[in-house]
């Protein structure tokens, strides 16, 4: 993985943590207001939508990454799907104003 790719996912990721957490201000703002339901729906689907995007863009390189890092030594299994499986939990945490 190149530089420019990590800066690049981690720009991705804090601005997914970022809309995440307004999200959730949003849902939270939400539920003590009765009359704007809708605000919270949009929220929510926000967060898990982006969440979901920002999952996939991370995936594409550190999938690809894992697979090389697998063909030259096949003994670093654990270290890849532990790298592939991270960029997952953020669609859990995307997914969490659902619930809230």
């Amino acid at each position: 993985m190149n530089v420019n790719t990590l800066k690049n996912s981690l720009r991705a990721l804090i601005v997914m943590l970022a809309l995440t957490l307004v999200a959730q201000g949003v849902a939270a703002e939400a539920a003590t207001d009765a009359t704007s339901g809708i605000t919270g729906d949009i929220g929510v689907g926000l967060s898990l939508g982006l969440a979901g995007v920002g999952a996939g863009i991370s995936q594409a390189g550190i999938g690809s990454a894992a697979v090389g890092m697998l063909a030259e030594d096949s003994s670093k299994f654990g270290t890849a799907i532990i790298f592939t499986a991270l960029p997952e939990s953020i669609v859990i945490l995307g997914a969490l104003p659902m619930f809230i």
